[in-house]
């Protein structure tokens, strides 16, 4: 059966997928994981991508398109996203990767994103036939899908990520009740696209901090996706965690059950935005996608 790989790079990781088609259009996946490169640091201030975060990136596709190539698969699809839409080098970037793995990366637009997310979702929850809105909350920005049953009706990209408000907001370590209430605020302007629109049927968020959020919600030791997939997170548990989150430093994060190391600093920042978009779209839980884009991605470019 054929394998192939897909590669997501995002402003904070990189997402790695090895999936093998069987004869039935079903996949059976191979390899699943992500690496934290942080491409955007310092985006924010200076619009470029640095010299480090290109070489750790680079070096971190490297290493998965070897492992690809040991899998024998067909062929490598690499998408870019909101990091690499804003920065001012991300052609110099894109030719390093090249150079070095033989990928040519495509930077997709938000509103492909969405498109790729609402794939994912509907082909690895069953979620009904009725009104569907998804999100997808990355370091640069999150993604916004709506549609009903198999449908896709809207969507958009806003420039709310994780790694953007923490680094605005200096959220990485212990903060004020004064600092989280601003940061609230910030959020619920800047997704203002979010009101006053129909309660949807179903809610469900995807990616790393929806993810890391569901695990330390379980206290997850080893991360089962099994056990995230379909999971329900609960307002009240998303209050509970940003209230941990903002009262411990940045060792103490390290050191929470579920919680990946490398993303202690920037969950608060996603926690806030997960609590955003629930109280915009007056959702009281959601589910959790373990799929995202890079699933999405695999079934749209390589289903025959």
């Amino acid at each position: 059966m054929p394998r192939f790989a897909v590669i997501d790079i995002g402003t904070n990781s990189v997402k790695f997928n090895i999936g093998e088609r069987a004869d039935d259009g079903t996949w059976r996946t191979i390899v699943d994981r992500a690496d934290i490169t942080r491409l955007g640091e310092g985006l924010e201030k200076t619009g470029e991508i640095s010299s480090d975060a290109m070489e750790r990136t680079v070096a971190a596709i490297a290493a998965m398109v070897d492992e690809a190539h040991k899998n024998n698969v067909a062929a490598i699809a690499a998408v870019g996203t909101m990091g690499m839409r804003t920065a001012r080098n991300s052609q110099q970037f894109i030719n390093a990767v090249e150079q070095r793995c033989g990928v040519k990366i495509e930077v997709i637009t938000g509103d492909e994103e969405g498109r790729l997310a609402y794939i994912a979702v509907k082909s690895g929850l069953g979620l009904g036939e009725g009104s569907l809105a998804i999100f997808d909350t990355g370091g640069g920005s999150s993604q916004f899908t709506f549609g009903h049953a198999s449908t896709v009706q809207e969507r958009f990209s806003v420039n709310v990520g994780a790694v953007r408000y923490t680094e605005k907001y200096r959220l990485a370590d212990m903060v004020t009740a004064e600092q989280l209430n601003a940061v609230l605020a910030a959020l619920a302007a800047d997704l203002a696209k979010l009101d006053n629109r129909p309660v949807p049927d179903a809610l469900v968020g995807m990616g790393g901090a929806i993810t890391n959020m569901a695990a330390v919600k379980h206290g997850m030791a080893k991360y089962d996706p099994a056990i995230i997939q379909g999971s329900v997170i609960e307002r009240a548990e998303v209050e509970r965690q940003i209230q941990m989150y903002s009262s411990k430093s940045l060792e103490q994060r390290r050191a929470i059950v579920g919680l990946q190391p490398k993303r202690a600093d920037v969950i608060l920042a996603g926690a806030c935005i997960v609590k955003t978009v629930m109280d915009k779209l007056r959702k009281d839980s959601l589910s959790v996608s373990d799929r995202g884009l890079r699933h999405g991605l695999l079934i749209d470019r390589f289903s025959a």
